[in-house]
This record gives structure tokens, sequence and C-alpha cells, in this order.
């Protein structure tokens, strides 16, 4: 693995007054960091009384890494996370997006986590289907991945398609356009052939894959790939794209994730009543 040089990018947002026991720790996909999780998500979950917590991985965002981006690997993703989730006094629960959803998985090969929510993420099997599925039916994207991928542009329109399904607006698309950047070839290798998740490695906790109706990237058919190898049921969320907590409806998904969290973070402290809410 690489030696990271200096601290990773960690953005916390806390609860006022009354919170819950059970952190949130947010991974996000690639070609982003955290600020994916802080338009959105972050506030919004802290205002439910979560601790909410995103990192960067190494190379993205505010992270250390970006000048050998190229050379990280999976592990490395994998030890960043590990080594934010040592900070917290509680376990925190793991919530992986696209690619941050296999470093979740990944994760869970060494840690036991309350619980484990993934988004629109990368199959144990990896990459392959949805690379071969993107380039039949839409070559044009996958060109243009592949571009920002090597560090070039991409142009607001695959950006939209990528991302979005709902209505975006051109000077949102042109903001977000200036924060996308490249990811690393190596982990996209790793993500498709040489360091897939093994399940039955897995420390099992609670989890809830949800994928989205209109993805391109990671299609439904795929999210049930990723239910099935774990043993757990598929929810696709309607009338959604890949960027599931940027599109305009994200408080659809968010709701989900609250109806879901309360339960299993019950189970992982041993109660059966709503009783992780301390002053």
């Amino acid at each position: 693995m690489i030696t990271r040089q200096g601290p990773l990018e960690i953005v916390t947002r806390r609860p006022v007054g009354i919170r819950r026991r059970t952190p949130l720790l947010f991974v996000h996909g690639a070609y982003t960091a955290a600020w994916c999780w802080d338009e959105h998500f972050l506030p919004h979950f802290a205002d439910a009384g979560y601790e909410a917590t995103a990192l960067s991985l190494s190379g993205h965002g505010g992270s250390p890494g970006r000048e050998y981006l190229d050379l990280l690997s999976l592990d490395d993703y994998v030890r960043d996370v590990l080594e934010v989730m040592d900070r917290f006094d509680t376990p925190p629960v793991l919530i992986g997006h696209s690619m941050g959803g296999m470093v979740v998985q990944k994760c869970l090969e060494t840690r036991q986590v309350p619980a484990a929510v993934l988004m629109a993420s990368v199959p144990p099997q990896g990459l392959w289907a949805s690379a071969v599925g993107l380039a039949m039916r839409k070559p044009d994207l996958m060109s243009e991945l592949n571009s920002l991928l090597s560090g070039g542009s991409t142009s607001l329109e695959a950006l939209r398609e990528a991302l979005f399904a709902q209505p975006v607006s051109m000077e949102r698309l042109q903001q977000m356009a200036l924060r996308v950047q490249p990811e690393s070839a190596r982990v996209i290798w790793d993500m498709t052939l040489f360091n897939l998740p093994q399940p039955s490695r897995m420390h099992r906790a609670p989890m809830l894959v949800l994928g989205a109706e209109l993805d391109p990237i990671i299609p439904p058919s795929l999210t049930e790939m990723t239910a099935r190898a774990l043993g757990v049921e598929a929810e696709v969320i309607p009338g959604m794209g890949h960027g599931m907590m940027l599109e305009a409806d994200w408080r659809s998904v968010a709701q989900r994730l609250l109806d879901w969290l309360p339960q299993v973070c019950h189970q992982a402290n041993g109660q059966t009543q709503d009783l992780d809410l301390v002053v």
C-alpha cells in the first residue's frame, strides 16, 4: 500500500441536542469526494439525530495523493475507511455509494459493523458486467468516463446522463463539473478483476442494498446481483439515477435509510425499543 502524506479530508455534521448513539460513516464513489454527501445527506442525517461523517478517500477532494492517484489500490481506500472507523467511540454504520459500496464490502472482510448500506454499489462480482453493459447501451457515455478516468474532462451532458434521471439545472451541472475528478486506474482494475470482495469472508451485519431504477452505470439487474450474493433482498428506488444522494428527490432515499436505521441500530445495541437517544 502507498504511504499517505498527510491527513484525510473528513467532513462531520453533528446533531444539536438529542442524538442517536450509533454514528454514520459515508463512503463516496469514483470521480467524487466527501462533497457529494455533504450537499444533502450529512446535514439531513444530523438533523435526524445522527453524527454523520464522510471522508474523501486518498487522492480525492482535499485528501492527499492526487499526484500519485493511479498508484492507489482498492486496499488503500479500505485502509482509509478503517482508519476513520477507528476514530469513533462507537462503531459506525457504513454507507457506500457505487465504488464506495465495494470499499464497504472489502471493509466487512475484516471488521464487524452495526449495519451497512450499499447504494448503487459495484457488485461483489466486479465491474465487468457494468462496463460491458454500458459499452453496449451507451458507448458515448463509456467513452466520456474513460476520458475522465485518464485525466481528461467530461461534457455536461455526459455528467447529467451518468448521475441524474431527474431534472437538474445547467448551473448545478457546471458547478459539479468543477468538482469531479479522475479516478485511479489501478482501483478500476481491482474492482474489475484483481481484488474482488469475498462474501464468504465478510462479517455479517444487517444490510440494505439499494439501486436506482434509471441508473445507466449500475442498473437494477446489478443491484439484484449484489443482493443475491450477500443473501438479502434488493430495493430499487423508482425514478432515480446513479447519483441517488444528489437527485432532486434525494429525500426519498434518505427517508428509506431513516426508516431502516433505528431498527438495526437497536439490534446492534441489544435493544428492542427506541432507546438509542441520549442527551
